[in-house]
């Protein structure tokens, strides 16, 4: 690795990055790697690992500094799932055909490398009036419980404040810079289960059959219109993603039948509002077909939005400056861990072309990288010189 006295290259740091295996909540060496590298360019690292999770707080400045911008992401990454399937080593980092091969290529090793290796650069040849912090978290792949929340937690009891922070997480669908996120939709997985009473098909006044309510029910919550959408968000949600009995015999009334939903959601809407309602619907059904039927539900994230301003347009001017696209805003796609900084602090998301994330062969193009670190140096810029 260069030394933090010379630029540091972000494709060799991302490279870096990728060869530690740190599938969620493996550690893998990636945190022990930007705490060496951020230390000797000056930082005061602080592991806050919680759990079976680990964790990274890295800051450059005063600490509670009045002006401090943060960078969030993380260096955990989902599973490869069949080896075989790919045409290089997961974890080899390979440069072929002008790009960078491997697991967390785009989500979000690359992410943490450019806003890493801006960070070091801009706090070396422009020291601001202020702080630097990066936040980065092993759980997001996962569960997400001791992650940010645990790294947000870890300041609060400590007097650590960011005014304003930028999560990395990929946001452009097709073209470098085409989109920043400002806020998310929440989300809300339901499980329902309907006792019924076992019996022969043959006789079904002996049985009690819990498929009808529950294919009722499902029906209900479906064909419901949540909303039309607001000024910033799309129409909320709602699938029903899994229905099942369990049952392989044509001559047998089940005693048990199972379903569940996910439902995305806006900001007319909260986790609370919208689990009351469906209690509400399962009961009604409950009583109409005289069964027992139970609902338990998770809450993954509210739905938040950051409104347009001094944030957003800060970093909508330095990507346009940087790749010649205007941004568009958008709180389009899934949960990220912005759902938790918001609570801290103005939060909106950039970062590389999300398409092959996931994926088998992921890959990311090395001019993309490079273009991401140039991103947030000018942010940076641009934030300390206001």
């Amino acid at each position: 690795m260069t030394s933090p006295h010379e630029p540091i290259d972000p494709i060799a740091l991302t490279a870096d990055l990728i060869r530690c295996p740190s599938v969620t909540p493996d550690e893998g060496g990636a945190l022990v790697l930007l705490a060496d590298l951020l230390s000797a360019a000056g930082f005061d690292c602080q592991r806050v690992d919680r759990g079976k999770v680990s964790n990274l707080f890295a800051r450059w400045g005063a600490k509670g500094h009045a002006r401090s911008f943060g960078f969030n992401g993380h260096t955990d990454v989902v599973p490869v799932g069949d080896e075989a399937a790919w045409t290089v080593d997961p974890f080899g980092a390979e440069v072929k055909n002008g790009m960078l091969w491997g697991r967390g290529a785009t989500d979000m090793k690359s992410g943490v490398a450019a806003f890493a290796a801006a960070a070091i650069d801009f706090v070396h040849e422009t020291p601001p009036d202020g702080a630097v912090i990066l936040t980065i978290t092993g759980d997001e792949e996962g569960p997400a419980i001791d992650g940010t929340t645990a790294l947000l937690d870890w300041m609060t009891a400590n007097g650590e404040v960011m005014s304003d922070c930028l999560v990395g997480e990929p946001t452009c669908p097709e073209v470098m810079g085409e989109m920043i996120k400002i806020g998310r939709r929440g989300s809300i997985s339901a499980w329902f289960t309907a006792n019924g009473v076992q019996g022969h098909s043959a006789y079904p006044h002996r049985a009690n059959n819990p498929i009808p309510p529950m294919a009722r029910l499902m029906d209900r919550l479906a064909s419901h219109t949540l909303d039309e959408g607001t000024d910033h968000f799309d129409a909320s949600t709602l699938a029903v993603v899994t229905f099942d009995t369990g049952n392989t015999a044509t001559n047998v009334i089940p005693a048990k039948c199972r379903a569940a939903v996910n439902i995305r959601f806006n900001d007319l809407h909260s986790g609370a509002s919208l689990t009351k309602w469906m209690q509400a619907e399962t009961d009604k059904i409950a009583k109409e077909f005289g069964i027992e039927m139970e609902m338990k539900v998770k809450i993954t994230g509210e739905s938040f939005l950051t409104p347009p301003g001094a944030l957003s347009r800060l970093v909508s001017s330095a990507v346009a400056a940087e790749t010649n696209v205007v941004p568009v805003l958008s709180t389009t796609g899934g949960t990220s861990d912005a759902r938790f900084v918001k609570d801290l602090c103005p939060v909106v998301e950039f970062g590389l072309v999300g398409q092959t994330m996931h994926e088998v062969d992921e890959r990311v193009p090395l001019e993309q990288i490079s273009q991401l670190k140039r991103v947030y140096a000018r942010i940076l810029r641009d934030y300390f010189d206001q």
